[in-house]
């Protein structure tokens, strides 16, 4: 009999179990590499493979052995590095709207369940000479931190840089007990008892996605939050900057007013083992304040609320809460079902930390580093960043039959930003 510790934890059993033909599953991290000559790919398979004896999860499948308990990790007994390090197919892929184009189809794409959910694709070389990588790992084995750890461990060089602030963080120091819990019902009323309106984005979904991306300078988020009389954090500024470029957006669309975004919380500890992966994510909900006309002042109302959220410590407890309720299916699938309402947020906004330091693949500058999550049902959008040495990249993903001109949108955050920073600095636009 398989031992129990190889099961799936809870939320990782939970995110397998939201695939779909609609949904995939899997995160993407795409890497684009400084101009040269092509990737070899045959010494670029040997390099990866010989760094994946130490993450046990890359070697090994998803197995449902209909006990009816949660599925187990097994060993993938005929492993072939060349099914998950390959280059795409696709001699046309010139230009950076190909290469959009190329990434929007691997998104769509399935992880084969036979094999490690994991896979590496090199994309070009585009008419520049610069080459592109698109990571796949499924949620189910990595959230957004255990997904950079595993990409430092088996493909990145320095693979070990260390990870920095700039994502949403819970607390590290927790109050416990009875004093915790007796929090709850004020929390679960700021979190998930204050429904809005019908969201734009509240939409069905087909399996059809299209992507964009766009960077903005670590510097100038800072410089932006340094300038606040409240300290405002990177984070604070990157939903300031989409708040504003989503207010541009959706313009007069009738529930374009009132947008609350979900924040992911990561609640990985520092000092915790490289090597472990799964998920150990919360959330907290975020009015994006998209009535208030100046970038300021909606900067300021942005940052007032995660400051107070960070405070009161909500993210944690409500991940306590889940995983108490995990035990009572029907109080679970109730709660699981409030969180992910359309009426509780309109779409979700994660950030990630990723290297401080520039990283390479086989020599070749990482010039570029974006983050890109799939959308969920009745959210036909989503937005992810990551960090990266001395930028900020930020990704759009949506389904194209549901939500159009993710492109525009991209550039409308970017618009964004730069109002930001030019009214940081006094400067007129």
């Amino acid at each position: 009999m398989p031992d129990d510790g190889d099961r799936l934890s809870a939320d990782d059993a939970n995110i397998l179990a939201l695939e779909s033909d609609v949904l995939t599953g899997h995160t993407l991290k795409l890497m684009i590499l400084s101009p040269g000559a092509p990737l070899d790919l045959h010494a670029l398979r040997a390099s990866v493979a010989t760094r994946l004896s130490g993450q046990p999860r890359a070697l090994e499948r998803v197995v449902t052995d209909g006990s009816g308990q949660r599925p187990r990790w097994a060993p993938a007994e005929h492993f072939d590095i060349a099914d998950h390090v390959r280059r795409r197919a696709d001699s046309g892929c010139a230009t950076p709207e190909d290469l959009r184009r190329t990434v929007s189809a691997l998104m769509s794409e399935h992880l084969d369940r036979s094999q490690p959910l994991w896979t590496l694709d090199i994309i070009g070389p585009l008419a520049d000479g610069s080459e592109a990588i698109a990571a796949r790992m499924h949620h189910a084995m990595v959230d957004g931190i255990a997904g950079m750890r595993f990409l430092e461990a088996i493909l990145l060089d320095p693979y070990d840089a260390p990870m920095h602030p700039v994502g949403t963080r819970a607390a590290d120091v927790r109050p416990s007990g009875f004093t915790e819990w007796r929090r709850l019902p004020a929390t679960v009323v700021r979190e998930l008892g204050r429904p809005g309106s019908r969201s734009p984005f509240d939409k069905p979904i087909t399996s059809a996605r299209e992507l964009a991306f766009v960077a903005a300078p670590l510097d100038g988020l800072r410089f932006v939050g340094a300038s606040r009389p409240a300290h405002a954090t990177v984070n604070d500024v990157l939903l300031a900057a989409v708040a504003g470029g989503l207010r541009a957006w959706l313009g007069t669309r009738p529930a374009g007013r009132d947008l609350r975004a979900e924040v992911p919380v990561s609640l990985h500890h520092r000092d915790e083992d490289a090597t472990e992966l799964g998920n150990r994510d919360s959330f907290i909900n975020v009015d994006l304040s998209l009535s208030e006309p100046d970038p300021l002042r909606r900067l300021d109302k942005i940052a007032a609320h995660t400051r107070k959220e960070k405070q009161l410590d909500d993210a944690a407890l409500l991940y306590d809460l889940f995983h108490s309720l995990g035990r009572l299916r029907p109080a679970d699938e109730l709660i699981h079902r409030i969180a992910r309402s359309p009426r509780e947020f309109s779409v979700a906004i994660s950030n990630v930390p990723g290297p401080r330091v520039p990283v390479a693949v086989a020599g070749r500058r990482v010039d570029r580093l974006f983050s890109s999550s799939e959308p969920a049902a009745h959210h036909a959008l989503r937005i992810a960043a990551i960090s990266h040495a001395d930028e900020m990249g930020i990704g759009f993903c949506t389904d194209p039959t549901a939500l159009t001109g993710v492109a525009s949108l991209a550039d409308a955050v970017a618009d964004s930003y730069r109002q930001l920073h030019q009214a940081a600095t006094g400067d007129a636009p």
